[in-house]
This record gives C-alpha cells, sequence and structure tokens, in this order.
C-alpha cells in the first residue's frame, strides 16, 4: 500500500491503490483486524474518489454553463 497520505491522492493513484485493496480482501487469508483495517482503508480510497469525480463534474457543470451564457 502506499505511504502517500489518502487526502493527498490523485485520483488514479486511488483508484489503483482501491483497486489493490479489493483483490487482497478477495484473496481472504487476513486475520479479522488486517481485514477490517485494510475494509477502512478501501473506504477512505472510495471516497477520496468520489471527492474527485464531484470536483471534475462541478468542473464539466461550469464549463457548460459558461458555455451556454457566451452562446
Amino acid at each position: 500500500m502506499s505511504e502517500t497520505p489518502i487526502t493527498e491522492m490523485g485520483y488514479e493513484a486511488a483508484r489503483d491503490e482501491l483497486v489493490d485493496v479489493v483483490k487482497v480482501l478477495e484473496q481472504g487469508g487476513l486475520d479479522l483486524d488486517a481485514s477490517l483495517a485494510l475494509w477502512e482503508r478501501g473506504e477512505l480510497l472510495a471516497t477520496r474518489c468520489e471527492e474527485h469525480l464531484a470536483g471534475a463534474r462541478k468542473r464539466v457543470e461550469n464549463a457548460l454553463a459558461h458555455i451556454a451564457e457566451e452562446g
């Protein structure tokens, strides 16, 4: 897993690590504490991805509104 704080991760880095987390959880074999810790990290990574997507969506909406105003 990355040493970068989740709050500093870009979308691609957070998404890629989230994919890795899911793979490890799907493989199983971890004890309960390790599984829960990994699950919690996955939740934080998913939230970070959602934040990036919401920001991108807002920028697109703003750009489209600006184009509509000029039209």
